[in-house]
């Protein structure tokens, strides 16, 4: 099985996109990343693409009731990238050449898959443009370990390689809902190299955009220093708290609400974006799907507002 065709890889489209084949021209594109090989604790986020997009179906016309705008005409599905499904070297190597060449063409939306595929992605992004990236980056976890339990990399260390290769701007690096046990050192990596974490704990309490206003004032203002640099997103679905999302590997709990991550998503969407990754939905521990409903609104809700911006 040289092509990397697994039974898992998913079928139809997100929102019923044409896909890429039928429209190789659309401004945006979609596509999976069926890997979990990386996990510490649970796997199964190798069968979140799929999730995600059944999830999708519920959204119908797919109009965003606040940008107004819906995907059509904008969007097409890639489908899932060929990837070895053990190895992250492997995988990463495969994933390189593949998002680079849609990075060239399209604003990339990727499903994962666990968060290990965020390292390959920002190095294809920074071969794009040029250079290193600003980054907003949903989690309960900081993920900038110096190893993975014994190992050199893995799903919790992808933030300490990105700034150690460079590819992140540190003085824009934001880390949004991060709550989980681990050393000081680890937990306040980006803080200590110019970043801004803002944990669970900070975020409590804080759902509207009113409430959210210093939160939102301090990342616009972070992002105007650094010259307003193309921004990415990372979404680890387990920013949310288990009982929004349920359905992922490592839950972590006293975190977000989904309201909190749209609001967040909705009011940032004018920032210079250039990407983002929606990762760690786990569909084997979700309930009623959930997880997959959350992650759906997530991708869709930075969709059009991408849309709407480019509609400007």
């Amino acid at each position: 099985m040289v092509n990397h065709e697994f039974a898992y890889r998913s079928s139809g489209t997100y929102v019923n996109a044409p896909g890429r084949a039928a429209a190789p021209d659309l401004p945006f594109a979609l596509a999976g990343l069926t890997f979990d090989g990386a996990v510490t604790n649970r796997p199964g986020a190798r069968f979140g693409p799929q999730a995600i997009r059944l999830a999708s179906q519920m959204l119908c016309d797919a109009t965003h009731p606040h940008f107004d705008t819906a995907p059509h005409g904008y969007l097409c599905d890639a489908g899932d990238l060929l990837l070895p499904n053990t190895g992250i070297g492997a995988m990463r190597e495969a994933l390189m050449p593949q998002a680079t060449d849609l990075f060239k063409h399209h604003h990339m939306l990727w499903l994962g898959g666990d968060h290990s595929v965020t390292l390959p992605l920002l190095r294809a992004l920074n071969a794009v443009h040029g250079g290193p990236v600003a980054i907003v980056h949903f989690d309960a976890h900081c993920d900038t370990w110096t190893d993975h339990f014994g190992e050199p990399s893995g799903h919790g260390t992808w933030v300490y390689e990105a700034l150690q290769e460079g590819l992140l701007l540190p003085q824009a690096a934001i880390q949004i809902g991060i709550r989980s046990s681990g050393t000081r050192d680890a937990r306040e990596y980006v803080n200590t190299v110019g970043g801004r974490v803002f944990t669970a704990r900070e975020l409590r309490g804080l759902e509207s955009p009113a409430q959210l206003a210093p939160v939102l004032d301090e990342i616009r203002a972070r992002m105007a220093q650094a010259g307003n640099p193309p921004v990415y997103l990372t979404l680890d679905i387990d920013c949310l708290d288990p009982a929004f999302a349920p359905g992922t590997g490592t839950p972590e709990p006293g975190g977000m609400t989904s309201a909190q991550v749209l609001s967040i998503i909705e009011e940032l969407a004018d920032l210079n974006w250039c990407g983002m990754d929606c990762v760690e939905v786990a569909p084997p521990y979700d309930h009623a799907e959930l997880t997959a409903n959350a992650a759906s609104t997530f991708v869709w809700t930075y969709l059009c507002g991408q849309i709407k911006r480019r509609m400007k």
